[in-house]
């Protein structure tokens, strides 16, 4: 395999762990919309061709998407352009040029009817535009590069972005109640073992298709927030008076549904022999020891 990888969205949360863990592996080349070695819109069919063209990476990391659930379903036009069109637009130029394609995609592929947990052979039926404009995404990328990697993983948090435990930590510092929704149950993923796991499967070559990627176990929204709120207390973060609440999700307004339970089974990994991610507890506590909060 050449050693050159295009890492496009590498100024996102999981992009951002992607390159640091890639960097000692592969010569990376960064791109993303407003900062990187290539300044870069994905819904821009000829910048994308000449950026592939140019660069004629062995691998296409597409790390960048419309990843604001309830956004997406505000402005559903841009969701299916970004991450429909946009994943179409990566997957012709990776497929002119030779190149490989690792396309990230979700659990909310899912409607969440199905409990004990859906495989990678589970037909998606997605409640909300954000899913469906993912699972645009995979169809596009199937049709168009055969030797793809879809990787579909699940409630991400990283330290070089927003995300959920961050945000009840924040809230839980200045004092804010805390109303955490516990009957969404999923997968809670660390983006430095997704990032793991994107790598592993490159360099083991395992076969193409479509893998699930998520820290292992399941959890509530509400159960995460309180494994963050006692690791907190347990360094001396937060006090012990933090309380939280947990809430229906009928009780917290929003444009767009959410499955019920979207827990992600790793099949294809472990039939690739590719290591299974670690527990989400163990990956929450490393998480939260490396928070500059």
């Amino acid at each position: 395999m050449s050693d050159r990888v295009l890492v496009i969205g590498a100024s996102g949360m999981l992009g951002q762990d992607v390159c640091q863990r890639f960097a000692p592996h592969f010569a990376l080349v960064t791109a993303s919309r407003q900062k990187g070695d290539i300044l870069l819109d994905i819904t821009d069919v000829q910048a994308i061709r000449r950026a592939v063209a140019s660069v004629k990476p062995a691998v296409v990391l597409l790390c960048a998407a419309y990843t604001d659930v309830d956004g997406c379903e505000r402005h559903p036009e841009q969701a299916y352009r970004v991450n429909a069109y946009g994943a179409g637009c990566v997957a012709s130029a990776c497929a002119d040029a030779g190149a490989r394609l690792v396309y990230i995609s979700t659990d909310y592929v899912f409607n969440g009817a199905k409990t004990g947990g859906y495989t990678e052979w589970d037909v998606p039926r997605p409640l909300n535009v954000y899913g469906a404009s993912k699972l645009a995404g995979e169809q596009w990328v199937r049709e168009v590069c055969p030797r793809h990697w879809i990787v579909r993983t699940a409630w991400l948090y990283g330290i070089g972005g927003k995300s959920f435990p961050r945000t009840i930590l924040n809230a839980a510092l200045q004092g804010r109640p805390l109303r955490v929704v516990d009957d969404q149950i999923g997968s809670p993923t660390f983006t430095r073992d997704l990032a793991d796991v994107i790598l592993n499967l490159m360099q083991g070559e395992a076969p193409y298709g479509t893998y699930h990627a998520v820290n292992s176990g399941s959890a509530s929204w509400y159960d995460v927030a309180c494994e963050a709120v006692r690791l907190a207390q347990a360094r001396g973060m937060l006090s012990d008076t933090v309380r939280l609440t947990p809430i229906c999700s009928t009780d917290w307004l929003s444009p767009a549904r959410r499955p019920a339970c979207s827990v992600l089974k790793m099949e294809r990994l472990r039939w690739a022999g590719i290591a299974l991610p670690r527990h989400w507890k163990e990956a929450l506590r490393e998480y939260l020891e490396r928070l500059n909060f």
